[in-house]
C-alpha cells in the first residue's frame, strides 16, 4: 500500500472506528475458542481480540495499517461467534465492518478484475431485481441447454480455480420467475388469520432458491398468516456491508424499509440467516441518519426468522416423515452463524425438527461453529474456508445423518460442497429447513 494511502487509511480509521468499542475489549480471551480462524491457526492476530488490538494500535498511531492489516481484517469470517462469548458485550461485528469500509475507501491491492466484478455485482446487479431475473434466466439457459454439461465434462472452469469449479457443480437450478411471478404479491391465510407478514424474498434466494421461497410462503399461509410480498423490495445489503460497501447497503436498507412500511405488515419474515441478521440491525445501519431512526426501528423490531415465527406465533402444524423401512430418518442441523449469533434463533429450528414424526434428530458436535461459507468468504478466502469445512464435515459425518439441515443459502451450498468433497456417504443430502418441513407437512 502506498505511503500516502496508508496515512489516509489511518485517518479514515480514526473517523470510522467506534473508539468506545475498541476500549471496551478487556483482552480477557473468552472470544478465542469461539473464533474459527483462531481455532484453525492458533495465532493471536487471527482472533477477535487480536484484530481489535490491531485496530486500536492503528487508531492510536502505534502502527501503520499496511497490507498485513488489510489482509487480517479481510481474513475474518464475520461470523460474530465472539459476540455471545464476550462478557463486555463488545460489538465486534460493527467494528470489523467499520474497518472494512475504511479499507475499501483506500485500498490499492484489489486486482483490476476484482474491482470490475465488485462494481458490477454490488452496484449494478444485486440491488436491481429485474437484473437478478436476467441473471437467473442466463443461468437457467446455461443449465438447461447442455452447456453446463459440456463445461463440466471438459473441466474448463477448473483451469481457473478448482474451488470455483466445485461451486459451479453444486449450483441449484436457477429461475427467472421469482416468488411474485409465481404467487403474486398477496397470499391469504388458511383458516382464521393470525397476522399479516411481509415475506423478504432476497436477491439470490429468489433466483437460485425460488422453490424454498415458494414453500416459505405456503408454510406461513398454512400456519395462519396472510403473506404480502412487496414487489419493490430489493437485496438486503448484507454482502455489501460485510465487504465495506456501507453506502450502498444503506441505500438498499432505505428501499426495503419503505417497501414494507407501505405494506403495513405486522412482521417481516426472512428465510436466510445472513439476510435476517442485517435486516434486524437496520436501526444500527442507519444510526447516523436521524431522519430514518423511527422507520428503521419500526422495521428492525418486526423481523423474524421463519422458524421463530412458526414456533412463537403460528398455528400448530404437523410434520411426519413417511418411513421407507422400520428405522426413523436421521437428521442433523448446521447453524447459520448469523441466525445463531445475531438473531439468537438457534432453538426454534431444533424445536421444529424434533417435532417431525418418524425423524431422529442427532445434534452435531460444534454445530454452531462456522462452516466456512460466510457470504462470499469461500470465494475470496478459499484456503481457510476449505480448512474450516474439512473439520465441519468430520463432525457432520460422525452423526450418521441422512440429511444435513440448515437455515441459510450460503451454508446450504457449503454443506453440499462438503458432502461432494468429504462426505463419507454421497447419498447424504443438505437441505434448507423450509424444504425439509414443507415436504413433510400434513396438509389439512
Amino acid at each position: 500500500m502506498a505511503s500516502a494511502s496508508v496515512s489516509e487509511l489511518q485517518e479514515t480509521l480514526k473517523i470510522k472506528l467506534d473508539y468506545d468499542q475498541l476500549t471496551n475489549c478487556m483482552r480477557c480471551g473468552f472470544c478465542l475458542p469461539a473464533c474459527p480462524t483462531f481455532k484453525e491457526t492458533g495465532l493471536e492476530a487471527e482472533s477477535p481480540r487480536g484484530r481489535i488490538s490491531l485496530m486500536k494500535a492503528t487508531v492510536d498511531g502505534l502502527m501503520e495499517p499496511g497490507i498485513r492489516f488489510e489482509d487480517q481484517m479481510n481474513h475474518c469470517l464475520g461470523c460474530r461467534a465472539c459476540e455471545p462469548a464476550c462478557p463486555a458485550d463488545v460489538k465486534y461485528g460493527q467494528l470489523i465492518e467499520q474497518a472494512r469500509e475504511a479499507i475499501e475507501m483506500h485500498t490499492v491491492h484489489h486486482r483490476p478484475w476484482i474491482k470490475v466484478v465488485r462494481k458490477l455485482m454490488f452496484k449494478q446487479v444485486f440491488p436491481h431485481q429485474n437484473r437478478m431475473k436476467l441473471l437467473g434466466k442466463g443461468l437457467r439457459l446455461y443449465q438447461k441447454t447442455g452447456l453446463q454439461a459440456v463445461v463440466q465434462k471438459t473441466g474448463v472452469v477448473g483451469l481457473f480455480s478448482k474451488d470455483l469449479a466445485n461451486m459451479e457443480r453444486i449450483l441449484p437450478e436457477a429461475s427467472s420467475n421469482g416468488i411474485v411471478e409465481q404467487l403474486g404479491t398477496r397470499v391469504p391465510a388458511k383458516g382464521v388469520k393470525i397476522a399479516t407478514v411481509g415475506m423478504f424474498r432476497g436477491c439470490l434466494m429468489d433466483v437460485l432458491f425460488t422453490e424454498t421461497n415458494r414453500k416459505t410462503v405456503m408454510l406461513l399461509s398454512e400456519a395462519g398468516f396472510e403473506v404480502i410480498i412487496p414487489p419493490t423490495q430489493n437485496c438486503c445489503g448484507a454482502l455489501h456491508a460485510h465487504a465495506g460497501e456501507m453506502n450502498q447497503a444503506k441505500v438498499q436498507a432505505k428501499n426495503n424499509i419503505l417497501a414494507f412500511q407501505e405494506a403495513n405488515v405486522d412482521y417481516i419474515v426472512s428465510n436466510a440467516g445472513g439476510c435476517g441478521a442485517i435486516l434486524v440491525e437496520y436501526d444500527h445501519l442507519l444510526h447516523d441518519e436521524p431522519d430514518w431512526h423511527e422507520s428503521a426501528t419500526w422495521f428492525a423490531k418486526r423481523v423474524k426468522d421463519i422458524s421463530t415465527i412458526l414456533i412463537e406465533k403460528g398455528r400448530s402444524l404437523k410434520f411426519v416423515e413417511a418411513l421407507s423401512d422400520d428405522q426413523p430418518l436421521n437428521v442433523t442441523y448446521q447453524d447459520s452463524c448469523h441466525l445463531k449469533n445475531v438473531i439468537k434463533a438457534s432453538n426454534s429450528p431444533r424445536t421444529l425438527l424434533n417435532g417431525v414424526g418418524n425423524v431422529k434428530f442427532t445434534e452435531m458436535k460444534d454445530a454452531g461453529s462456522c462452516c466456512g461459507s460466510a457470504g462470499i468468504y469461500n470465494v475470496t478466502q478459499p484456503a481457510m474456508a476449505n480448512q474450516i469445512l474439512d473439520h465441519k464435515m468430520v463432525n457432520a459425518n460422525a452423526t450418521g445423518a441422512q440429511y444435513i439441515v440448515t437455515s441459510n443459502p450460503g451454508c446450504l451450498l457449503q454443506m453440499k460442497s462438503g458432502i461432494d468433497k468429504h462426505g463419507a456417504d454421497k447419498s447424504v443430502q443438505a437441505v434448507h429447513i423450509v424444504d425439509f418441513l414443507y415436504d413433510r407437512m400434513v396438509k389439512n
